[in-house]
């Protein structure tokens, strides 16, 4: 079974020397939109990643990702663009993205776009191998959550 493409749409001020999804862009299976702008791609059966909605889970495996990458504050003005698709969230992972907001705080359970694709492919049953080979915090980040990995691959 061939997953759809993971569609990450990036807000334009979003610095790609701090983009934690840089590496994802030479790899098959990612497909990235600059916001407001959208791809060819259609988006029946997709869902979007975020928070509120029912926890990921393997049943959503052969639906189609939507993935909105900027700071919180720019992803909620992308947000609405998007309502039209369903909303499912992950469990409570924690990150290893060092935050330094003065003006801002991340929502609880606020994950680098990274951190939240490799979370959302694991809850759905999808192969996560090699997502995060760029990523400089993977080592504490797998750590961090190693119970939560061994739980859901064990229910899986």
């Amino acid at each position: 079974m061939v997953d759809p493409p993971t569609v990450i749409v990036v807000h334009p001020r979003e610095r790609r020397s701090k983009c934690t999804v840089e590496a994802l862009r030479e790899r098959p299976g990612f497909v990235f939109w600059k916001f407001p702008r959208t791809g060819p791609e259609p988006l029946d059966g997709y869902l979007r990643l975020g928070l509120g909605g029912p926890p990921l889970s393997p049943e959503e495996r052969g639906r189609g990702l939507l993935v909105l990458d900027g700071t919180w504050r720019l992803a909620g003005k992308m947000q609405p663009q998007f309502d039209d698709l369903p909303v499912y969230s992950l469990h409570e992972w924690q990150t290893a993205y060092p935050r330094d907001s003065k003006l801002f705080t991340d929502p609880a359970g606020g994950l680098a776009t990274i951190e939240a694709i490799f979370a959302a492919y694991v809850q759905m049953g999808r192969d996560p191998a090699g997502l995060l080979d760029g990523y400089f915090w993977r080592e504490q980040f797998l750590e961090q959550n190693a119970d939560l990995l061994q739980k859901l691959r064990s229910d899986a």
